[in-house]
């Protein structure tokens, strides 16, 4: 009987260990290093999302905080409560996204990209990847250019392989800071004030569409600005 036993903890153990392997194997295979250049983004083949003076194109999703259009950028208004985004209206599919954001407010924001709809209890969660931008310095973690899963399992790309230090200082946070997104296939890149940083393998194509979104945190009381939004399709 005690032989038996011990032949089922043995076995339990060598299960969980493969599929721990398994788990951390898949994720390998998900992150990379980036190491291109950022793409040119001042081609004429650009778009601006952003016509300096309204928000034609994009919608509110998710929270109730402010988004208005304030010499010639868009400002969001940070307060308690969920966090709220600015989405375009329309969905994208393989793209370059360029901006350049400014914070006067201690926190983050991002970039939410190729992300949808989710009902949850009747309430619209905006759902998808979203390009981590943070305005913490030498202060925090550097992880702006990080990939998270917004409303969908936390982290898909954090930034802690030692070739991602560089970015540690690459924000500046008294002047404007430029997020560039490149998306092709199942392929995302991003890069900060020019430095690449993620590299993440949407394996199980779970996001092959959607809308950008531009996203003000609940929490602190705050504004966060945005211009020069850009896009290519590719």
């Amino acid at each position: 009987m005690k032989t038996t036993k011990q032949f089922f903890m043995l076995l339990s153990a060598i299960l969980l260990t493969l599929n721990t392997f398994s788990q951390n194997n898949q994720k390998s295979k998900t992150r990379f290093i980036n190491t291109d250049k950022e793409p040119k983004i001042k081609s004429r083949k650009f778009k601006s999302l952003f016509d300096g003076k309204t928000l034609k194109g994009w919608s509110t999703k998710q929270g109730t905080m402010k988004f208005e259009v304030v010499n010639g950028e868009i400002v969001g208004t940070c307060s308690k409560g969920p966090s709220t985004f600015l989405c375009t209206d329309k969905e994208y599919v393989d793209f370059i996204f360029t901006c350049e954001v400014k914070w006067e407010v201690d926190g983050n924001t991002g970039v939410q990209i190729r992300s949808r709809i989710r009902k949850d209890d009747n309430v619209d969660k905006v759902i998808g990847p979203q390009a981590e931008m943070e305005d913490l310095g030498k202060k925090g973690r550097g992880w702006s250019g990080g990939i998270y899963g917004q409303n969908c399992g936390g982290w898909f790309y954090p930034l802690k392989a030692p070739e991602h230090a560089p970015l540690k200082n690459a924000i500046d946070r008294n002047d404007w800071n430029r997020l560039t997104i490149k998306v092709e296939g199942n392929v995302f890149k991003t890069w900060i004030n020019g430095l690449p940083a993620a590299h993440w393998i949407d394996i199980k194509n779970e996001f092959p569409n959607g809308f950008i979104g531009l996203q003000v945190h609940g929490g602190k009381k705050g504004i966060i600005h945005w211009k020069n939004l850009k896009i290519r399709e590719l």
